[in-house]
């Protein structure tokens, strides 16, 4: 057990560094931390009603503010009617930091599902596995109190 522990954690190391700052970084997914400015423009169907425009831009918290003839002004930008062009602005993580939110938000459409699915039963055997550590000692019997005590704290933070 101890050699499966040690070398699963040398091999897992990297993802788990990555699966650390990922988690961190979507703490602040709700404000601007660490985000940059882009501007985009994207050409989409022309005449589209303003309370569809969020969905084919793919922007779901879009406020459209006013139309005015051809123009509809939202709050990250303007479309044109007549010729479909959007002009927005979005904020997003450096390249790096996005793609390490995307792989932590994996979900089951994603090709790479699969490596989430063992990340995680890896991490159950490490929870599992460091049971089997140490020899019935005092040091298992304080191992097994602290294991109790970040048990309860974990139900308390569920429940908050």
């Amino acid at each position: 057990m101890r050699v499966i522990h040690r070398y699963l954690g040398f091999f897992l190391a990297g993802i788990m560094t990555v699966y650390a700052l990922s988690g961190m970084t979507l703490i602040f997914r709700d404000s601007d931390f660490m985000k940059q400015e882009k501007q985009i423009k994207k050409q989409i169907q022309s005449e589209a009603k303003a309370n569809e425009l969020g969905q084919l831009l793919g922007l779901r918290q879009l406020k459209v503010e006013k139309e005015e003839g051809n123009m509809i002004y939202f709050d990250a930008g303007v479309y044109d009617k007549t010729t479909g062009i959007a002009e927005y602005k979005v904020k997003e993580l450096p390249y790096v930091l996005n793609k390490m939110t995307e792989l932590h938000k994996a979900r089951s459409q994603d090709p790479l599902f699969f490596l989430n699915i063992f990340f995680g039963l890896s991490l159950l055997f490490f929870v599992v596995s460091a049971f089997w550590m140490y020899m019935p000692t005092s040091t298992l019997k304080k191992g097994l109190y602290f294991a109790f005590g970040g048990m309860v704290l974990t139900v308390i933070l569920l429940f908050i």
